[in-house]
């Protein structure tokens, strides 16, 4: 797999670096370099081929790197990932915001770079879609087994969760804590609630609060409008008791 990227930065001699680290990674092919976010932003309107990858300075006039960053377009694959590089490290939450892949702080090593690079190579191994087969379609087979876990973004990586070692989960306004078994802290990802819950089995969990998900498989107790999982005691809100009430009917 080879990754197509850009790089842009208003500092001629970081330009220069990134794009002869660029040039050492197998993987990585250059497309194009631009001085500025403007310039950057009118040349992937004018590319006639997809990129998978910038390498963003912030700090730069007219249009910073967070700028261009919320401009691009996305389109059915997802758009380009974005690996900020920049002398400051007070942009690193900005730049979790804006879904960025990563973040290398200048000034930074080959061997920084490459682990970045390794990173990108990773994920677009993990997110690329296999191709329609030319062949006429292959005998009817048994479906596959449903997936029974998913992937959470979590400090600019993803992390595999089983299903089954979820016990509940916290909303907390944009992020969400995911408390799993045999993990004494819960793992912390950018995300809603409702955008998590949509991708959580029905089977295997509920919502009983505007801030929890639960583990069903994971209930140790029942109380009057609370449920327990281990230790913790977690309110079954009014909004929610019906749905929950039906659940609990099947226990009886």
């Amino acid at each position: 797999m080879t990754l197509n990227c850009i790089t842009v930065d208003d500092e001629p001699l970081a330009l220069k670096l990134v794009g002869r680290f660029i040039e050492q990674t197998p993987f990585l092919r250059l497309v194009a370099s631009y001085g500025s976010a403007v310039a950057a932003l009118r040349g992937l309107q004018q590319l006639t081929e997809p990129i998978d990858l910038i390498f963003l300075d912030i700090q730069m006039p007219d249009l910073n790197g967070l700028e261009l960053a919320k401009l691009l377009d996305k389109g059915p694959g997802g758009g380009p990932r974005v690996v900020f590089t920049t002398a400051f490290n007070q942009y690193a939450l900005d730049g979790y915001k804006v879904d960025a892949l990563d973040y290398l702080l200048k000034p930074f090593s080959y061997d920084d770079f490459l682990r970045v690079a390794n990173k990108a190579k990773s994920y677009a191994e993990l997110t690329q879609q296999p191709t329609a087969p030319a062949t006429p379609p292959a005998p009817t087979v048994p479906a596959e087994p449903a997936e029974d876990y998913l992937y959470l973004k979590v400090e600019y990586q993803l992390v595999r969760v089983p299903f089954n070692d979820i016990l509940y989960v916290e909303g907390l306004k944009d992020y969400v804590k995911v408390y799993r078994r045999n993990e004494p802290k819960p793992l912390l990802s950018l995300t809603s609630l409702k955008a998590l819950e949509e991708k959580l089995p029905a089977r295997q969990f509920m919502r009983i609060h505007r801030s929890y998900i639960v583990g069903l498989g994971h209930i140790v107790a029942i109380g009057r409008g609370t449920v327990h999982i281990g230790t913790e005691t977690i309110p079954v809100s009014d909004s929610y008791r019906e749905a929950f009430d039906q659940f609990v009917s099947r226990w009886k």
